[in-house]
């Protein structure tokens, strides 16, 4: 009789428990509030760059051109608005919704694969900063050719992942921030024309 006890007050625990927390999760959400189990931007680029076979790697720098780090994605100093906007397609006006940045830029040009991830800062509304960035890009006069596909991601509601370039570098990339992020989902996919 003992044991039956036991084991029915675990079950019980076991599917009420997890409830418990899935409300809390829920009332931060409604209210703005969404942790993040990636502490920084550079953190969520390397992810997906871990995800990668060797085959698929390219050539890339990170960061912002003043501090490239070769080879991997870089941390970038959002203070470097005009680099954001040409480069990476965010608008000077949404640089004050974002809490830090990091980017990662093939190294043949900008055009074959741009990508970088952001995260938002507290209560701003993910979709209007995506439509913000999808303008800005769409709106770029290319030089050396175009983009063929923009990307752009939600990952836990905290972080965006924008990108650009090249349909087949591009679907890669998409396919490794789907399985590798956590609760990632596409915004926005579209092609440059």
């Amino acid at each position: 009789m003992k044991k039956a006890m036991i084991l029915l007050l675990t079950t019980i625990a076991i599917f009420t428990l997890p409830g418990c927390g899935r409300k809390q999760d829920d009332a931060q959400a409604e209210q703005g509030s969404t942790e993040s189990e990636y502490a920084e931007s550079l953190e969520v680029l390397n992810k997906i760059v871990e995800a990668y076979g060797e085959e698929e790697l390219f050539a890339m720098y990170g960061g912002n051109q003043e501090n490239a780090v070769m080879d991997a994605p870089g941390k970038f100093d959002i203070s470097k608005t005009e680099e954001l906007e040409f480069t990476y397609g965010l608008p000077a006006e949404q640089v004050s919704n974002i809490e830090d940045g990091a980017t990662m830029v093939h190294l043949m040009n900008t055009n074959t694969f741009t990508g970088a991830a952001y995260r938002l800062k507290e209560g701003v509304d993910m979709n209007a900063f995506a439509d913000s960035v999808k303008s800005c890009v769409l709106a770029k006069q290319w030089v050396c050719g175009q983009p063929d596909t923009l990307i752009i991601i939600d990952v836990d509601g905290r972080y965006v992942i924008t990108a650009y370039g090249a349909a087949e570098l591009m679907e890669v990339f998409k396919e490794h921030a789907l399985s590798v992020l956590s609760d990632a989902k596409i915004i926005t996919e579209t092609p440059i024309v």
